[in-house]
């Protein structure tokens, strides 16, 4: 306790490490001040109605802070940015130069390949934008629908996404943790409320067994995603010796860690966005002139509604996407190649191809039970709904597993910037 109230105090007296806590602070405020800023020309009462109808825009406004709710000038969030960069990564499998620009030309190819990111964030906030505003204008929210208006709200909507990444990258370099994770959690955390608010005024005393569950099952998913996040496996490393002169340097042994999850949250969010995008863009071709586009458009929503194809989906996205992101950003050649180079070497196993082999192995066993955990962890609420037929708890439990991560990864970077100025 004792250790913690010193670093808490370190935290406020380090001039550097308090400007970077504030300004993170500040950016939050300012994303919290621009999701209650709506857009011109909305009809809020049927706005409300829309939304209390409609579950699946319901689940997008929770990741969207509210904006969507208000229809805000950052209604779409950071979801643009993140569907981008989910299209670019995926894009590394087919094409070597995005690949070798990612992992192995270094820094600077790692800002070109984020610098596409920001650029394709551009015509997909165009694109998800237009089809929102087509939505709800055909559920006569809008209440001027001329060409004027639409353009207007167009490039104020790709405006305020554009803003909300940048926010986001300026957090990631001048503040505290990931800027783009920060903008989901605090978007997350000021719906929370409301949604337990709605489970609080839609309380049944014949249900107490079930919520005291729900309680139960929340704190288990806590402790999972804690234990699962910081799990690691230690694999020893060697040093050899080498003589200069007649001083001997290495021998020493150290190991390399393992996190039994590499990838974080980032197969959640991304998994969302791959559900969420394809209904959005089917949404509003269903309502369109063509017989043919809108009755394929709508057989494909139906399939997407059904809650079993969902829940499969989901979980299957996750799991594909913990390995993806896994293989994306830890390189097992890299890491022997750079053992080699060092003068190190795993006990028992030869150095280079042998090493990488070695290390993806353990790598895949260990992302086996981390996908697993998180897949089995998103569709969780899901399942927990269909029994007790609670609709807040499917809001909820993906948001907490978000929530909890992110606060998880602060803590660490907090962690680590103290310790930096302790030593």
């Amino acid at each position: 306790m004792n250790n913690f109230f010193n670093k808490l105090q370190l935290v406020f007296q380090d001039k550097i490490l308090r400007k970077r806590i504030l300004f993170t602070l500040f950016a939050l405020i300012l994303f919290r001040v621009l999701a209650a800023i709506p857009i011109p020309g909305v009809d809020h009462a049927r706005l409300a109605q829309f939304f209390a109808s409609n579950e699946f825009f319901g689940l997008l406004n929770i990741f969207s802070g509210g904006g969507l709710a208000q229809l805000s000038i950052v209604m779409l969030g950071v979801g643009p940015y993140i569907t981008g960069s989910i299209i670019l990564q995926l894009s590394t499998v087919v094409i070597p130069k995005l690949k070798e620009m990612y992992q192995e030309e270094g820094e600077m190819g790692r800002r070109k390949f984020a610098q596409y990111g920001r650029i394709l964030t551009v015509p997909l906030a165009i694109v998800q934008s237009f089809a929102f505003i087509k939505i709800l204008q055909s559920q006569n929210i809008f209440l001027n629908s001329s060409p004027f208006a639409l353009v207007t709200n167009l490039v104020v909507i790709t405006a305020g996404s554009v803003l909300l990444m940048w926010l986001g990258e300026l957090v990631s370099e001048y503040g505290i943790g990931n800027g783009v994770s920060l903008i989901i959690f605090a978007g997350i955390v000021a719906v929370l409320p409301t949604s337990i608010g709605q489970l609080v005024f839609a309380f049944d005393p014949s249900q107490i067994p079930l919520y005291l569950a729900f309680v139960i099952v929340s704190a288990l998913v806590i402790v999972g995603v804690v234990v699962i996040t910081e799990a690691e496996r230690p694999i020893p490393v060697t040093y050899a010796k080498q003589v200069r002169g007649n001083r001997v340097y290495g021998g020493t042994s150290t190991y390399l860690p393992l996190r039994l999850n590499q990838s974080g949250v980032m197969p959640i969010i991304f998994g969302i966005a791959i559900l969420s995008f394809p209904q959005i863009i089917l949404r509003y071709l269903s309502s369109a002139a063509n017989s043919l586009v809108a009755s394929v458009s709508s057989a494909a929503l139906s399939v997407l509604a059904n809650a079993w194809f969902y829940a499969i989906a989901y979980f299957f996205l996750v799991f594909v996407f913990t390995y993806f992101y896994t293989a994306v950003t830890f390189d097992p050649d890299q890491i022997a190649t750079n053992l080699q180079k060092n003068g190190a070497f795993i006990p028992g196993v030869r150095p280079g191809k042998s090493t990488s082999e070695h290390i993806s192995r353990i790598l895949t066993r260990l992302t086996l039970v981390g996908a697993l955990f998180l897949g089995f962890i998103a569709v969780l609420p899901l399942i927990i709904r269909g029994v007790t037929g609670i609709t807040a708890i499917s809001l909820g439990g993906t948001a907490l597993l978000i929530v909890v991560s992110v606060v998880i990864d602060l803590i660490k970077k907090i962690d680590a910037q103290v310790s930096i100025r302790e030593y």
